[in-house]
């Protein structure tokens, strides 16, 4: 008898999956919407804030989803995938993890040591502190402009790795060997190997 193969991801994952999808669209949308769209300056602070509230979500929930996975295994790839392309699902992965922490981290470390000194209040509710060290530099711009830069170049790596992992998801799910289902809220139930 063999044993049963798991064919998707369990519950906790695919919710911490899609929870921090939404929220890292909106972080995306946020973003570009306070860089680029012409909003009064108030408007700008009120999304600095909100882009500030939801980049901790993120990192909260960032270091619950990789203590799940390294306490969870997650679905093989089928066997059928071609090697370059079960590695390069590999690095996707470690490079999505990668940017998960980097940029909630540059920009925690950016709003720290800003000159401005401006508090993060997470969703108008609950004060979160700055970074001790950094909050306590005495000259705080040149740091402050270098986490800025890692941050914003990083957002727009992370989109173009985000991209590549959807269009991956996407090609695969047409092509019929990893079906999109594995990652579902709604998907078929775990199947045994025959």
């Amino acid at each position: 008898m063999s044993k049963p193969s798991i064919e998707r991801y369990d519950a906790v994952a695919v919710v911490l999956h899609w929870a921090m999808a939404i929220g890292i669209f909106a972080l995306i949308g946020v973003g570009l919407a306070m860089k680029h769209a012409d909003l009064p300056k108030m408007r700008v602070f009120q999304l600095f804030q909100l882009h500030k509230s939801i980049g901790v979500l993120i990192l909260l929930l960032a270091v619950l989803r990789l203590a799940w996975r390294l306490t969870h295994r997650a679905p093989p790839l089928p066997e059928t995938m071609p090697a370059l392309e079960r590695k390069a699902a590999h690095a996707g992965h470690v490079l999505l993890y990668l940017f998960l922490f980097v940029l909630p981290l540059s920009g925690w470390a950016y709003a720290s040591s800003s000159p401005l000194n401006i508090p993060t209040v997470l969703f108008g509710l609950v004060h979160w502190p700055h970074i001790p060290f950094l909050a306590d530099l005495a000259d705080k711009a040149p740091v402050a402009a270098a986490f800025k830069l890692v941050h914003d170049y990083g957002a727009y790596a992370f989109i173009a790795v985000l991209a590549i992992h959807i269009g991956a998801a996407l090609r695969h799910a047409f092509k019929g060997d990893v079906p999109l289902s594995r990652m579902s809220l709604s998907g078929g139930r775990q199947e045994s190997s025959k």
